[in-house]
């Protein structure tokens, strides 16, 4: 789960930061709804234009181009951010997003040097919001075990839904299976992304 600043995946050896933190780049646009700054727009659909160019191709061609492209965009926006950091009141709403967005570089320029990593978590803030939406149930869960175990299923259910797979269908296929036997070995294949190979492997 990709979520903004979720600080479980902080520290981890295989976090993706930019997905993580990306809403810095959205906090940034809308903390200037007070203060104008259509050239700090202007930098972030650089980016975007550059996925939109790089969309449905392999990481590693995604790499290589954002190498070649992105990283000038990104060194010129970090340039320009602490050089307007530095002309205006440190007191303001728009210092508060440069300040936000610099602290967190790093992560926010790692999707350049890693072509399996989206510009943003658009994808994962979509596939949540039910969840958020519907939180108040997990209050009715009985126990803490009861809401770990609502929290798998509903893991595995917006996992099926970005691997295009039938949730229901899965769920009801994988029970099947683990109640028939399946070795716990082998239960690598049953996750959402493998159980989607198998079945184009099947229909192929």
């Amino acid at each position: 789960m990709n979520c903004a600043r979720y600080a479980g995946w902080l520290g981890s050896k295989n976090q993706s930061p930019p997905s993580y933190l990306r809403p810095s780049e959205a906090h940034l646009s809308q903390r200037q709804a007070s203060v104008p700054e259509p050239p700090a727009l202007k930098h972030i659909a650089a980016f975007y234009a550059i996925e939109k160019e790089i969309h449905g191709r392999s990481a590693e061609e995604r790499r290589l181009v954002r190498q070649q492209k992105s990283r000038p965009l990104a060194d010129a926006f970090e340039a320009w951010l602490r050089a307007k950091l530095a002309l205006i009141s440190q007191k303001i709403k728009l210092a508060d997003a440069i300040r936000y967005a610099l602290s967190r570089w790093q992560g926010l320029t790692r999707f350049i040097d890693d072509g399996r990593i989206e510009l943003d978590n658009n994808t994962v803030e979509r596939s949540i919001r039910g969840i958020k939406l519907s939180r108040k149930n997990a209050l009715f869960a009985g126990s803490d075990g009861g809401a770990e175990h609502w929290a798998v299923i509903a893991s595995l259910v917006e996992t099926c839904k970005i691997n295009d797979v039938d949730p229901l269908a899965y769920l009801t296929d994988v029970l099947t299976r683990i109640f028939n036997g399946h070795p716990n070995r082998d239960i690598d294949q049953l996750l959402p992304w493998a159980y989607r190979a198998q079945a184009l492997k099947a229909v192929a």
